[in-house]
């Protein structure tokens, strides 16, 4: 059973999440190549040999801090936006670290990362597939603090 809120009940929780998903994403590959852009003068420059395996390094160590620490990347703070477990907890090291490796594996495998994405837009709780198999949920965080 989820402790999570109903989406039948309190749509706001999950209103507008698809969009502020894909927006967050968006920061954070920003905020990921700027850190590899900062990184590579410390590589001198050989970085750019391996610049690909560079910013995947640097995805999952900034997914897994950033989401054991306030369970959400920054993009997802900006957008006001966070994630769960079932029981509607801030996420731990272990679920952050589980989490970010499906994200890291639907992103390898392109037809699961396409699954993901219809499942986030048609789910009643907005979650992808890395999120239903993990039981996770994303939510709406102001709307979640005024309850």
């Amino acid at each position: 059973m989820s402790h999570t809120p109903d989406p039948i009940q309190q749509p706001q929780f999950y209103d507008g999440l698809p969009t502020k998903r894909l927006l967050a994403w968006v920061v954070d590959m920003v905020v990921i190549v700027l850190m590899c852009v900062l990184i590579l003068p410390f590589t001198a420059f050989t970085g750019l040999f391996f610049f690909p395996f560079l910013m995947l390094t640097v995805s999952f160590v900034y997914r897994v801090i950033t989401l054991t620490n306030g369970s959400a990347t920054w993009g997802m703070r900006l957008m006001a936006m966070e994630l769960r477990d079932s029981r509607d907890r801030p996420f731990d090291l272990s679920l952050a670290f589980l989490h970010t490796l499906g994200y890291s594996v639907s992103l390898a495998m392109p037809l699961l990362q396409i699954v993901s994405v219809v499942l986030m837009c048609t789910s009643l709780r907005r979650q992808g597939l890395t999120d239903m198999i993990l039981g996770t949920v994303p939510l709406n965080r102001r709307q979640q603090q005024t309850v």
